[in-house]
């Protein structure tokens, strides 16, 4: 398949468009991944591009990891795609020996250690929340191009409980403690990438020469720090292509400015601009909830169904919306379990399911009440799967097998070593760290099951270890819970969105107007995950908490009050009859 294939009119014109500048505004579920690699893909295939002056930039191991994968699949190799940090980190080893005459600085391990050592050396006691606070405000200050001295204008009020001289010693004393181990931290990177490119005219002269053309995902969370690094990566040239939609910026806290999204076509006058506001992922009346949370805010698309049946879809409410009002968190918790159960009693696989929330916090009512359910769930965020112990040991345990002469079927010969580590045919109680492993072991066997036919034993342990240095994660079949950072990039058919109450979401606290704005993407961060269901809900808690802000935005023209029989629910507080809708879901 070409990379001009199987594309809409809007995706063709992104793909299409090989010389930059370009701004790509893409919408949740529009295809922007896609469009992305097609467009490298299509550059390669006319000559536009050398692959090997290629630098396509993201901000995840794992979305950097996905993007490789995906360019191999259209025959496309020797891209450099890598994170800001993966990228710059590889600059600095390669010029650091020449420039300096020696090994670069290693790099800082534990910033929260670290910074307990220096308040030891100035005679500060911190607790290790109030030394989180400063790591933080440390990475926040170096993002933003910030000296200490214009932090200490910016931050009058102090951070961690400390007051702003406090604050300031000890963000001195790390510097120097820092220079002293001869170390550097993870934002030290990018910053001396960028004094090298700045100060050493050859090195800027052979990164311009070696890359010709970039591209930038997610481009509404770049800091001012990785916007000048970009800029000194991209030279006098104009070849870039920014990809990025502005109702997905969720980092501002961490430094993440979409106003280099938002104003890319005011700093280049000759930008070609190109929308993708045709969803491949949600049901009508989810994007409706989408395009109603959003509406009039800055740089907020509408977006537009594709409205192609999924043939494969169950039949179960496709694109049905439900609010749900509760008494209290564990209510919530026990009516979401119930209605997971009558899902996957359905059929669905619970792979297909997921339960968002803002804090980490609310995970551990959702875990026991699915566990009380029988349900097994994986909290994202957590030990990536290759690092897990029983993973590693399988690993290893099917390399060694590898190495005796192989009986029966290659399948078989997978099963019977995850069997002899603890594969039982039927999985144990959910809930814990014994169903945690089998899940584990299971997905392994899955991943056998579905390699192309001849694999050998030796050659799927060594597509593990290429899984893993990649972070290509297999998928569980468990319920997923997971905060609304952590959910962002991924997609569930079934999404239950809980907490939607004021103090929860919006946080407590968020205050500023920009801050709950901040709030209000995470929220459609989260609604635009689902692609077939979308259940919200919310408890008034022992504080008699109001049903949040956004629900009141959002109205229920998309949505209707919790299904008779929930467990504890009741309809919304918002003072307006809900409504329902059900629709075809669309194919992605």
């Amino acid at each position: 398949m070409g990379p001009l294939e199987n594309l809409d009119e809007q995706q063709r014109a992104a793909v299409t468009a090989l010389r930059g500048p370009v701004v790509v505004l893409a919408g949740a579920g529009t295809g922007k991944t896609r469009v992305i690699t097609h467009r490298i893909a299509h550059g390669v295939d006319t000559g536009a591009y050398s692959p090997g002056r290629v630098m396509a930039v993201t901000f995840t191991t794992k979305a950097a990891g996905e993007m490789r994968a995906r360019l191999r699949a259209l025959g496309v190799d020797g891209v450099s795609a890598r994170t800001f940090h993966a990228t710059a980190l590889a600059q600095l080893n390669y010029f650091w020996p020449t420039l300096a005459g020696d090994a670069m600085p290693s790099i800082v391990d534990n910033k929260v250690r670290l910074l307990a050592h220096a308040a030891d050396g100035i005679g500060l006691e911190p607790d290790t929340a109030t030394l989180r606070d400063i790591a933080s405000e440390i990475e926040w200050r170096k993002v933003s191009l910030r000296s200490i001295e214009e932090y200490a204008r910016d931050r009058p009020q102090g951070a961690g409980g400390l007051d702003v001289e406090r604050v300031i010693r000890l963000q001195r004393a790390y510097e120097d403690l820092k220079d002293q181990r001869r170390q550097i931290d993870f934002e030290d990177v990018l910053l001396a990438c960028a004094g090298m490119i700045e100060a050493e005219p050859r090195v800027a002269a052979t990164i311009h020469e070696q890359y010709r053309h970039f591209t930038v995902d997610e481009y509404q969370d770049v800091s001012p720090l990785q916007a000048r690094l970009l800029e000194l990566w991209l030279g006098d040239r104009k070849d870039l292509c920014v990809v990025g939609d502005a109702s997905q910026t969720i980092y501002s806290f961490a430094g993440a400015d979409p106003r280099f999204l938002l104003e890319f076509e005011r700093r280049h006058a000759d930008a070609r601009v190109v929308r993708l506001e045709r969803n491949y992922r949600s049901a009508p009346p989810i994007l409706d909830v989408a395009n109603a949370l959003m509406r009039d805010r800055p740089g907020a698309l509408r977006l537009v169904p594709a409205r192609v049946e999924r043939v494969d879809a169950p039949p179960v409410d496709a694109g049905l919306s439900t609010v749900t009002a509760y008494d209290d968190e564990r209510d919530e918790a026990r009516g979401v379990a119930a209605r997971i159960r009558a899902r996957i009693d359905e059929g669905i696989d619970p792979a297909a399911i997921a339960v968002l929330y803002r804090a980490h916090a609310q995970s551990a009512e959702l875990l026991r009440a699915l566990a009380d359910e029988g349900i097994a769930a994986n909290v994202l965020g957590g030990r990536r799967f290759f690092d897990v112990p029983e993973v590693r040991q399988a690993v290893m345990a099917l390399r060694a097998a590898a190495v005796a002469p192989q009986t029966g079927t290659f399948v078989e010969a997978v099963r019977d070593v995850l069997r002899s580590l603890g594969l039982t045919d039927d999985p144990p109680p959910a809930g814990g760290a014994v169903r945690d492993a089998w899940e584990a072991r299971a997905a392994l066997l899955r991943l056998a099951e579905e390699a192309p036919e001849g694999t050998t034993l030796r050659e799927f342990a060594d597509e593990l270890l290429r899984r893993a240095k990649g972070h290509e994660e297999p998928t569980l079949r468990t319920v997923t819970l997971a905060t609304l950072h952590a959910a962002k990039g991924l997609e569930w058919d079934h999404v239950h969105l809980i907490g939607l109450a004021e103090g929860l979401l919006p946080i407590s606290w968020a205050q500023t107007f920009d801050a709950i704005d901040e709030e209000r993407r995470l929220t459609y961060v989260g609604v635009t995950r689902a692609v077939r269901t979308l259940d919200l809900s919310w408890s008034r808690g022992s504080r008699d908490r109001r049903p949040s802000r956004f629900l009141q935005e959002i109205g229920t023209r998309s949505v209707r009050a919790g299904r008779a029989g929930a467990p504890g629910g009741r309809a919304p507080q918002t003072g307006r009859s809900p409504s329902s809708s059900t629709v075809p879901s669309p194919r992605r």
